[in-house]
């Protein structure tokens, strides 16, 4: 399936997260369970305008699941205060269950190669908002893909 892929400026957006070193087969259960369990904490927390869910991870493993915050906070055992990077990246949208996620991912990472950008070794996912109607309807479940570039300075 090919895809719109572009280059975008991004800013960093402080995120409540909860981190671990998951193999790729577990990230379709710790992704929901460490995003329910922030989600939880952001509201009994009462921090203010909690946006979408999301995932970053990096080339070493580690994977960070949470929700985008509107500033940072003091954290608590599990859940740590993060942020997902600034700088140039390449971005797409998928659209559909998060099955077809790796097969977006990987076709950022062909399209980047091709182009000549070098990948910084951080990725990451933001999650739309949960509709109801995406139970009858997966094929509309939208989900941001990000790959942060190297500085082309560098």
């Amino acid at each position: 399936m090919s895809r719109p892929i572009e280059l975008a400026r991004v800013n960093a957006v402080p995120t409540a997260v909860i981190r671990g070193r998951v193999r790729p087969h577990e990230l379709a259960s710790f992704v929901p369970a460490a995003c329910g369990e922030v989600w939880s904490f952001v509201r009994s927390a009462g921090l203010p305008r909690p946006g979408r869910h999301v995932a970053l991870y990096s080339d070493e493993g580690s994977v960070e699941a949470g929700v985008e915050v509107s500033e940072r906070f003091d954290g608590i055992d599990r859940v740590r205060c993060s942020q997902l990077p600034a700088g140039r990246a390449a971005t797409t949208t998928h659209f559909g269950p998060y099955a077809g996620l790796g097969d977006a991912h990987a076709e950022v990472r062909r399209w980047c190669e091709g182009q000549g950008h070098r990948l910084a070794g951080v990725c990451w996912e933001v999650y739309g908002h949960w509709d109801p109607g995406w139970n009858a309807d997966p094929s509309s479940i939208r989900t941001d893909i990000f790959h942060l570039l190297e500085d082309p300075k560098s």
